[in-house]
C-alpha cells in the first residue's frame, strides 16, 4: 500500500507535492491558532471551560512524549531508506518511523480542542486526518506508522488532558480572582 501511495503521488503536479510536504506542518500552526482563538472563547466563560482549553497543549505533549517512548524502543527504518523516490527527503537514519510524531500531535491537536470546542469536530478531525495521510503521500511514513500516530493521539491526548482539567481549573478560577483584583487595585 505505502508503495502504491507513493508512486501516485509521484504523478501529480509539482504544486501538489508542496502544498503536501508545507501543509503538515502548516497545519500544526492552524491548531496552535484554534487554540488560541478556543482560549479567547473560553476567557469569560466557565473556568472547567479554560482549564480544558489549557489542557489540551499538556495532552498533545505528553501523547507526543509516549511516541518519542515507542519509537526509541521499536526502531523502525523509515520506508524512505530503501532507495525509493519520494516527495520529501528522507529524514536521518536514528529519526525513527514509528508512530508518526505528526499524526501524534495533528490527532491530538485536533481532540483536544473538540473537548473544549465540540463545534470543531467537523473540521479539525478531517484536517488531521488528512495530515496524517501527507506523511505517506510525501514518503517518510508507512499507513501503519500514521495509522498508530492517529490513534496514539487521539487517544493518550483528551485523556490526560481530561485528567488534569480538575486540577487546572482551580489554577484557572485563581488566576481570574488575582487578574480581578489588579484591575480593581488601578
Amino acid at each position: 500500500m505505502y508503495r502504491d501511495i507513493v508512486d501516485f503521488a509521484m504523478t501529480t503536479p509539482g504544486w501538489l507535492h508542496t502544498l503536501a510536504e508545507v501543509g503538515t506542518d502548516a497545519g500544526l500552526f492552524l491548531f496552535v491558532a484554534l487554540f488560541a482563538v478556543a482560549a479567547l472563547r473560553a476567557w469569560r466563560g466557565p473556568a472547567r471551560d479554560l482549564a480544558l482549553v489549557i489542557a489540551g497543549p499538556a495532552g498533545v505533549v505528553f501523547a507526543y512524549v509516549v511516541s518519542e517512548v515507542v519509537k526509541t524502543i521499536i526502531r523502525e527504518d523509515r520506508p524512505c531508506r530503501g532507495g525509493i523516490t519520494t516527495i520529501a527527503a528522507c529524514p536521518p537514519p536514528d529519526d525513527w518511523s514509528f508512530p508518526s510524531n505528526h499524526s501524534v500531535i495533528a490527532a491530538g491537536a485536533a481532540a483536544t480542542l473538540v473537548l473544549a470546542w465540540r463545534a470543531l469536530a467537523w473540521v479539525v478531525l478531517p484536517l488531521a486526518a488528512l495530515m496524517a495521510f501527507t506523511r505517506v503521500f510525501v514518503g517518510v511514513h508507512y499507513p501503519h506508522d500514521v495509522a498508530a500516530g492517529f490513534l496514539v493521539g487521539v487517544t493518550l491526548a483528551p485523556l490526560f488532558a481530561l485528567l488534569v482539567v480538575g486540577a487546572v481549573t482551580p489554577a484557572v478560577r485563581l488566576a481570574r480572582v488575582h487578574l480581578a483584583e489588579l484591575r480593581s487595585a488601578r
